[in-house]
């Protein structure tokens, strides 16, 4: 190795310097002879005898010198070595290949390999990985555990020839070319953690409990009762929270508010905040169970983060139709409980508060364009028909965007044309729908709330008027900031509640037969002919249509199928498979019109199969994969779907699925079914 050593530039011309000197010499001789010859020849007599001296000294000396630095350089190292062997943090130095080449005693003690372990760094961290390694980053961090222990790993890579080049404190280079160490720390962070799961465990939640059906329980008992019951709830209240040292204060009659600390949060979630099923056990001859909604905001900024995080929570849990709790920890957000059946409110007033808003709405404003999901079914349409309605009557002009026709469309689009006297671009598709829109056009959702459903998700970007109306149970993702929004997922349909507004949005307001029998359509299809999701309201609805010129037999003439989705739609029944004895699963050709209707009536078919409680019809269409589910009462199909990003409500749910094929999207919902029977979400 010593051949291959040298003395750095910086230190050679140093010890040079000496005959650099001479020269100077010999060049400020040449001025001395124009002066005086024989001084001039004295001083280079002088200089001649200066150079043999230096060049005699550097000669011998240089090699002794080189050996004196070198002997430095080596007794430096060595306590830098020990330094490092003694160093508290435990650290180790690798090869190019991640070999260990030598470890501090701390590194051995902690990792329990001996000083001369020469092995792969890999072996003795699996955390870290190959292609990790020789990715070419400059530091690499990894978290790992070690008996009770976390430590953070930290890896850094060292080039040695630009190292030995730019420092200055090196003496000596290495000529062979080494590519890169590796060096490798161990940061213990146990406390740290420690210290910050105490603090974020102190942080305080705030909660909002409010009592669903608090009036109707009350007016379903006697008056002499009635005091017993809140007193009853009120217990369960206190007395459940009570156990994770919360604060209760009772803001209203049927509202609390609750503080208590983070790292309680945890066990309610994991008791999946039982007290919901508590209440509704409480029982003084109340025929209706009492049912509670529970928001929980927590990991905000500040405190008032966290209740805006409650009051956000809570919504949307009132939204889904209530008896259920909903945490919103930062920007994730978690459900549980929802599987009781909504109640149905049998008060108008909201209804009546939502008609005159809407007016107030579209007054202001010049244009409407409605716009419901894709793929459009009829309680979109007929939502939709019912919204031009109430524009018509204020002599706003309004479009309603419909990219695609189906099969189950195509009859009451007819009604609409411009021979029965309505405008020729009463329908509009998406692209029509981005050239017109203005500052002064309000964008009208219906039948669903999520922005991707929609039949044009730019135009809620460019909209700056959204209202939204629909009756499906809300998820993560919302429209937002519409300027008014009427979710009631107790409501049967869409159309219900567009009828219901039609109602006190004007006197007297006159529907045409054809557009009463699109509302009541909607109205039919959703209800599977009034069987399922059907209430007093529903009726209600149905007979203001009924009154307003809609005809049973004339829908029916309209709802009826072709022969190749009758033949359809009995091949998914025929080919359909029973899964856990409790589930009919099937799939439903895409080749055909309107391959989604079809496969959401065959769902409704299998459901008429004794032992049947849930059905689920598979349909591929336009690359995606469509899953229509069903229930009767006994299995919450809405939150088996919403585990695949879908939704709907507790008997009539849906979900898509991209990048899956058939076989694949029907072993998710198989595995997602067993996880729920395993979690004791669902229950066959």
């Amino acid at each position: 190795m010593k051949e291959n050593l040298k003395l750095k530039k910086g230190l050679h011309g140093y010890v040079n310097s000496s005959l650099y000197l001479t020269v100077l010499l010999l060049v400020i001789n040449i001025p001395i002879y124009f002066t005086d010859c024989v001084a001039g020849a004295i001083f280079t007599g002088f200089v001649i005898i200066c150079v043999i001296c230096i060049f005699t000294f550097h000669v011998r000396k240089k090699p002794i010198l080189a050996k004196e630095m070198l002997g430095f350089a080596s007794q430096y190292a060595t306590v830098q070595k020990q330094l490092l062997d003694d160093f508290e943090v435990p650290y180790a130095l690798l090869d190019m290949n991640a070999k260990v080449i030598w470890m501090n005693k701390r590194f051995s003690e902690v990792t329990g390999k001996e000083k001369g372990y020469r092995r792969s760094v890999f072996s003795i961290f699996p955390v870290v990985t190959k292609e990790q390694f020789m990715g070419g980053k400059e530091k690499l961090n990894f978290r790992i555990e070690l008996e009770d222990k976390v430590y953070r790993l930290e890896m850094r890579r060292i080039y040695i020839k630009s190292e030995t080049e730019e420092g200055d404190q090196n003496i000596v280079e290495m000529e062979e070319d080494r590519q890169f160490f590796t060096t490798v720390y161990m940061f213990d962070e146990t406390g740290l953690n420690q210290y910050i799961k105490e603090n974020q465990d102190q942080k305080l939640v705030a909660a909002l409990v409010y009592i669903d059906n608090y009036e109707e329980a009350l007016d379903s008992i006697e008056d002499v009762k009635r005091s017993l019951l809140s007193a009853l709830i009120d217990r369960k209240v206190n007395n459940y929270f009570s156990r994770f040292d919360a604060l209760v204060r009772k803001t209203e009659k049927d509202k609390y508010f609750v503080v208590f600390k983070y790292k309680y949060l945890s066990k309610l979630q994991e008791e999946k905040f039982n007290l919901i099923e508590d209440v509704k056990n409480v029982k003084v001859g109340n025929e209706m169970a009492v049912t509670l909604s529970i928001g929980v905001g927590s990991s905000g900024d500040n405190y008032n983060t966290n209740y805006e995080y409650s009051r956000m929570a809570i919504d949307l849990a009132l939204g889904r139709g209530g008896d259920q709790a909903v945490v919103r920890d930062g920007e994730q957000i978690s459900y549980y409980g929802g599987k009781a059946k909504t109640v149905e409110k049998n008060t108008r007033v909201k209804a009546r508060i939502k008609a005159h808003a809407l007016r107030e709405t579209l007054e202001s404003r010049e244009n409407v364009m409605i716009m419901g999901h894709n793929i459009s079914d009829v309680d979109s349409f007929g939502a939709a028909i019912g919204v031009y309605c109430a524009a018509k009557v204020l002599n706003k002009k309004a479009q309603i965007v419909l990219n695609e026709v189906t099969s189950s469309l195509r009859p009451f689009k007819e009604c609409f044309s411009p021979e029965h006297g309505y405008p020729e671009d009463l329908f509009i598709n998406s692209e029509r729908a981005m050239e017109i829109i203005n500052r002064n056009t309000l964008v009208m959702v219906v039948d669903t709330n999520r922005p991707n459903y929609t039949e044009c998700p730019q135009l809620l970007e460019r909209g700056n008027a959204i209202v939204v109306f629909d009756h499906h149970r809300q998820g993560n993702e919302v429209i937002q900031n519409p300027i008014l929004s009427y979710i009631e997922p107790y409501a049967s349909s869409t159309c219900e509640m567009i009828a219901e507004v039609l109602q006190y949005f004007k006197e007297n307001i006159k529907l045409e037969p054809s557009e009463a029998d699109s509302i009541y359509a909607g109205i039919l299809i959703d209800t599977n002919n009034f069987m399922t999701k059907t209430g007093v309201r529903t009726f209600e609805a149905a007979a203001y249509l009924r009154r307003c010129g809609a005809e049973v037999t004339r829908v029916r003439k309209l709802l009826r199928n072709d022969m190749s989705a009758y033949k359809a739609r009995a091949e998914v029944v025929r080919h359909a498979e029973v899964y856990k004895k409790a589930f009919a699963i099937s799939v439903c050709p895409g080749k055909m019109e309107s391959p989604t209707i079809v496969g959401a009536q065959a769902a409704d078919e299998l459901l008429n199969i004794i032992g049947i409680k849930a059905s689920f019809v598979f349909t591929e269409y336009k690359g995606k994969i469509y899953i229509s589910s069903r229930s009767i009462d006994e299995i919450n199909v809405q939150l088996i779907m919403e585990r695949l990003g879908g939704g709907g409500h507790l008997n009539v749910a849906g979900a898509q699925l991209t990048n899956y094929t058939l076989a694949e999207a029907k072993r998710i919902v198989q595995d997602t079914i067993d996880k729920m029977l395993e979690e004791g979400a669902i229950e066959i």
